[in-house]
């Protein structure tokens, strides 16, 4: 009978695997390893490096280390979610399925959609998190224990391209299998001068444990913003960041990937996670234009994927829709002027769900 592989084992590959220069702390089945210089301060570089450059040198590390760049995955899923939601999916032939071949495996820089962004008490966004971003993962296919503990090294040289070297790093998690339907793994997490980055996942389906997988993830975004240590809003929105609230920003970034995957407003399925999010736009947002602030979230897209519109359609389609009389934002605005109606709650109720 086939058996899962062994949690215990973990501390002592990566004892081999990173060398002589970190330390091991366990407590029961917590795990934190830590640079043995790790209070040395970080110093941000001097320069900011766009968007395009930042992928460009991640991809190169990470092909330098035998990892490949792959193809992104559709943004329209229709299995278990309407969306993408993360990269992990490439692998959902074998770990759902309990198959050999994965839809993809490599380093994908994957644009996702999650509704389940941390927000605050009032429903604004955390710092941090967004509804869209590009996953930048490496998923494929493993042998052993000892290629997942050799993952965490290999990650070292590819932070370090970035300027966010091992004796700023901190690895920590439990040491236990968690159990999801088919799929089971061990979790891992690492940051970066106390800034969570993402995390390190060994996987397997339930029924196949010798058919190991690894899941290392992390965002486009926060690896900017971990290098940088700029403000959230201004690294994110740029010079947009004091034109309008956060959250509309936010949506309007969003709707702009999906517009340009052509998932238009729809009742129901991908369509209407576009329609969600237009939600959180108010009426009149769109009178004056919004072409600047769909071009500049556009280039942010192509730089992980290619796009089926063009931003400047994108940005005429959205003002249209934002524009008509029975537009999901004009009836949001109607209801908030009507407080005595129920709908006002339910409408409420929506956007802090989002």
């Amino acid at each position: 009978m086939l058996t899962a592989p062994d949690p215990a084992e973990i501390p002592g590959l990566l004892r081999k695997a990173l060398g002589p220069h970190w330390n091991f702390t366990i407590d029961g089945d917590q795990l934190l390893v830590r640079h043995r210089d790790h209070a040395t301060p970080y110093r941000p570089p001097r320069r900011a490096l766009p968007w395009p450059d930042l992928l460009t040198l991640l991809e190169s590390a990470f092909a330098d280390q035998g990892v490949p760049r792959a193809a992104c995955l559709p943004l329209r899923w229709g299995r278990e979610t309407e969306l993408t939601i993360s990269a992990v999916q490439a692998l959902d032939p074998v770990l759902k399925d309990g198959g050999t071949v994965p839809y993809r495996q490599g380093f994908i820089p994957q644009p996702v959609v999650r509704l389940t962004a941390k927000r605050g008490p009032g429903g604004t966004l955390q710092d941090g998190f967004l509804t869209s971003f590009v996953n930048t993962s490496r998923v494929e296919l493993v042998r052993d224990l000892n290629a997942y503990a050799t993952a965490f090294d290999q990650l070292l040289t590819v932070l370090s391209r970035l300027g966010l070297h091992a004796r700023h790093i901190t690895f920590r998690g439990r040491l236990v299998i968690w159990h999801r339907r088919q799929v089971e793994g061990i979790t891992l997490r690492f940051d970066h001068a106390g800034l969570p980055l993402g995390d390190i996942v060994l996987l397997w389906n339930a029924e196949h444990p010798n058919r190991l997988a690894l899941d290392l993830g992390t965002s486009l975004e926060r690896l900017a913003w971990a290098r940088s240590r700029a403000p959230w809003p201004e690294l994110i929105y740029g010079c947009l960041a004091d034109a309008a609230p956060h959250e509309v920003l936010d949506a309007v970034r969003t709707a702009t990937l999906l517009l340009a995957h052509g998932l238009t407003p729809s009742a129901r399925g991908a369509g209407g996670i576009t329609r969600q999010v237009l939600h959180r736009v108010p009426p009149g947002v769109a009178a004056l234009g919004l072409s600047r602030a769909v071009r500049r979230f556009h280039q942010h897209w192509q730089c992980a994927c290619t796009t089926a519109v063009g931003w400047h359609h994108v940005s005429a389609q959205m003002e249209d829709l934002l524009a008509r009389p029975h537009s999901p934002s004009r009836r949001m605005g109607r209801q908030a002027q009507r407080p005595g109606r129920a709908g006002v709650v339910r409408t409420a109720a929506r956007m802090s769900d989002g």
